[in-house]
C-alpha cells in the first residue's frame, strides 16, 4: 500500500491549487489562471502515477525515497542552489548557517570500498580519541561501512553530543585493526580559522564562511590585532570562501564603511521581499587600509562584501575573478520538519550591478544553463568613477598569476599518494618543528620520489594519450610497423619524463607535501600558517599596503 503520510502530504499540497482552479476556471486571456490549471492538472497526474507505481510495480517501492528523487530531479532543472532537505538532512541545513553539529569532528573522504579519516579537527572527539588522518573506517557500531557513500558514513558518525559511537578502523600505514570508542561532542567550525601579524604592521585574517556570528568573530580578532600591534594595514582573505548569510556580509562591511551606507539590495518575484541592506553602526576601522583576497572559489556573500568594498573604493581587491553568484536563497519550512531552500531574488551591490554569471532561465542546445552573453554585459562605475561590470563575478583590481595545472601533481593528489606519504611520515616521526620552521630536506624529497616510484605512475599524460591515438590511427591505416620502433622509444621516454617531472616541478609538489605533513601535527591552523610563507597573493598584497601612493592610486583609478 502507498505510504499514507506521503499521500496525505501530496493531497494537502494539491488542495489549495484545486480550490484556486475551481474559483478561476482557465481563460485563454488569463496567464495566471492557465498556470494554476496546469499545476493542478499535472499534480493530479503525478498522484495517479504514484498510486499506479505503488500498486503494480513488480517490487516494493520506498515512497519517501521515490518522492525525494523526483523532487531533486525537478529542482535540478532550476538552479543548483534551490535544494530540498528531508527531515533526515535538516541537521545539514542548520549546519550551513550555524557552523555547528553533533558528531566526532573529522573530515572524511571515499577511499576505494571504504571511507577514511582525511583530517580530525584539532581538539575534537576524533582527535582526542586517537583517530588519525589515513584511518580507514571498517565498521560503525558493528555495521560494515563497505560500499557506503561518504554522506551515508557521515550520517552514522553524527549524533547527539555525549552519545558514544564505536569504530573499527584500519590504520592505513600498518594495516593494524583497532577498536576505538568516541564520545560525540558539539562540533563548532570556526568562522576565523586563523589571524595574526605578517609583519610589524600588516595583519592577516582569513574567513572560512559567513555563518552566524561571523562578524563578531572578525571584530574580536581585529580588535586584538589592533590592541596588541601597530596595525597599519590588513589582508582579508576570502579565497575559496563559499559565502553564507547575506546579513553577515552587510555587518562585516559595516566595520569599514560609514553608517547608513547601502551595501546590497535584493529584487525578486515577491515585491514585498525586495529590500535594501545598509550598515547600521559606526565603523570600527574607517581608515584602515585593506586588501581583500578573492579567487574562483569566492562566492555569494564573499562577492557581496568584496564587491561592495570595490564599488565604494574602500579596499583593494586582489587575486582572481570570483565565481559569479548573484542569487539569494531563502529557507522555507515545509510539513513534517522538512525544508526548501529556494532562490528568491538577485542581489545588487552599491554600483547597481548584479554579478550573476549563469542565466538559469535559459538553456543551450545541450540543455545546460548558459552564461550571460557578452553583448548584455553592462558597464557601471564605482564611487570614484572606476569602471566595473556586471554578469561576470568580481574582477580584482590587481590580478595575480594563476598556478599552472601540473598533470603529475593532479595525479599525486587524486590517487592519495601525497596523502599516504604524509601518513607514513607521521608514523615515523613523533614530532616536527612548528609551522614556518619545519625543514623538508632534499633527502626527504628524494625519499618521497622513491615512495612515488614504488606506487607506480599509472596515469596517462596528454602526450601519452596523443601517442596512443597516433598508434590507433596508424594501425587502422595498416602502417604502424613503419613507426613501431620510434613509437616504443617515445613511449619509454614519456614514461621516464613522468618521473623527471617530480624534480622538474619539485617546488610546487614539495609545497603540498609539506602542507600535508604539517597538517598531521598542527592541523588546519598549522597548514594555514605554513602556506603564508610562500603565497604570491599575500606577497603582492603586502607590497601594496606598504606603498601608500600605489594603494591610493588603485582606488582613485589613476594608476
Amino acid at each position: 500500500m502507498i505510504n499514507k503520510t506521503v499521500l496525505f502530504l501530496i493531497l494537502v499540497l494539491l488542495q489549495p491549487v484545486y480550490n484556486l482552479q475551481a474559483q478561476n476556471k482557465p481563460d485563454k486571456g488569463s496567464g495566471q489562471n492557465e498556470n494554476s490549471f496546469e499545476i493542478a492538472k499535472n499534480l493530479e497526474i503525478y498522484v495517479s502515477l504514484f498510486k499506479e507505481l505503488n500498486t503494480y510495480y513488480v517490487n516494493d517501492i520506498n515512497p519517501a525515497e521515490l518522492i525525494k528523487v523526483s523532487i531533486d530531479a525537478m529542482l535540478k532543472t532550476l538552479d543548483p542552489y534551490t535544494v530540498y532537505y528531508p527531515e533526515s538532512e535538516m541537521e545539514d541545513a542548520r549546519f550551513l548557517t550555524t557552523g555547528n553539529y553533533g558528531g566526532i569532528g573529522a573530515i572524511v573522504s571515499k577511499r576505494g570500498d571504504y571511507v577514511q579519516i582525511t583530517e580530525p579537527y584539532e581538539g575534537s572527539p576524533a582527535q582526542t580519541s586517537g583517530l588519525l588522518a589515513g584511518d580507514i573506517i571498517l565498521e560503525i557500531d558493528g555495521k560494515s561501512t563497505k560500499g557506503l557513500a561518504t554522506d551515508e558514513v557521515t550520517v552514522l558518525l553524527k549524533g547527539q553530543p555525549d552519545t558514544e559511537v564505536n569504530l573499527l578502523i584500519e590504520r592505513n600505514n600498518t594495516q593494524e585493526k583497532l577498536k576505538i570508542k568516541v564520545k560525540r561532542g558539539k562540533i563548532q567550525i570556526p568562522n576565523v580559522p586563523y589571524y595574526g601579524m605578517l609583519s610589524d604592521d600588516i595583519g592577516y585574517i582569513i574567513l572560512s564562511g559567513f555563518k552566524e556570528k561571523a562578524t563578531d568573530d572578525i571584530k574580536a580578532a581585529l580588535i586584538k590585532l589592533k590592541e596588541n600591534n601597530n596595525l597599519k594595514g590588513l589582508i582579508f582573505d576570502l579565497r575559496d570562501n563559499p559565502g553564507g548569510l547575506l546579513i553577515e556580509s552587510v555587518k562585516l562591511a559595516g566595520l569599514f564603511v560609514e553608517k547608513g551606507q547601502l551595501i546590497v539590495s535584493t529584487k525578486g518575484k515577491v515585491n514585498s521581499w525586495n529590500k535594501e541592506y545598509r550598515t547600521y553602526e559606526s565603523p570600527l576601522f574607517p581608515d584602515l587600509p585593506v586588501v581583500f583576497l578573492i579567487n574562483e572559489g569566492s562566492a555569494s556573500a564573499s562577492e557581496i562584501l568584496s564587491g561592495a568594498m570595490q564599488d565604494l573604493d574602500r579596499a583593494v581587491i586582489l587575486g582572481h575573478r570570483s565565481l559569479g553568484k548573484g542569487l539569494v536563497q531563502t529557507p522555507r519550512s515545509l510539513p513534517y520538519n522538512t525544508q526548501l531552500k529556494v532562490t528568491t531574488a538577485k542581489y545588487y551591490i552599491p554600483s547597481g550591478r548584479c554579478i550573476q554569471e549563469i542565466d538559469y532561465a535559459h538553456k543551450g542546445t545541450d540543455g545546460k544553463a548558459v552564461k550571460v552573453a557578452d553583448s548584455l554585459i553592462t558597464k557601471f562605475v564605482t564611487k570614484n568613477g572606476r569602471p566595473v561590470y556586471d554578469g561576470k563575478g568580481i574582477f580584482p583590481d590587481v590580478e595575480t598569476s594563476k598556478d599552472t595545472a601540473i598533470e603529475v601533481l593532479q595525479y599525486l593528489n587524486q590517487e592519495f599518494i601525497i596523502f599516504d606519504f604524509a601518513t607514513k611520515y607521521r608514523s615515523e616521526h613523533d614530532k616536527i618543528a612548528e609551522p614556518g620552521k619545519f625543514v623538508f630536506t632534499q633527502k626527504d624529497y628524494d625519499d618521497f620520489v622513491e615512495f612515488v616510484k614504488n606506487k607506480e605512475l599509472k596515469f596517462k599524460t596528454q602526450s601519452e594519450k596523443a601517442l596512443e591515438d597516433l598508434k590507433k590511427r596508424a594501425e587502422k591505416a595498416k602502417n604502424f610497423d613503419l613507426i613501431k620502433t620510434e613509437f616504443e622509444l617515445m613511449t619509454k621516454k614519456l614514461e621516464e619524463q613522468k618521473i623527471n617531472d617530480l624534480y622538474r616541478y619539485q617546488k610546487q609538489i614539495q609545497k603540498q607535501v609539506v602542507e600535508e605533513i604539517i597538517s598531521r601535527y598542527y592541523y588546519q591552523t598549522g597548514k594555514i600558517i605554513n602556506s603564508l610563507t610562500d603565497d604570491t597573493d599575500i606577497s603582492e598584497a603586502i607590497k601594496i599596503l606598504k606603498q601608500a601612493e600605489r594603494y591610493n592610486s588603485i582606488l582613485s583609478g589613476k594608476i
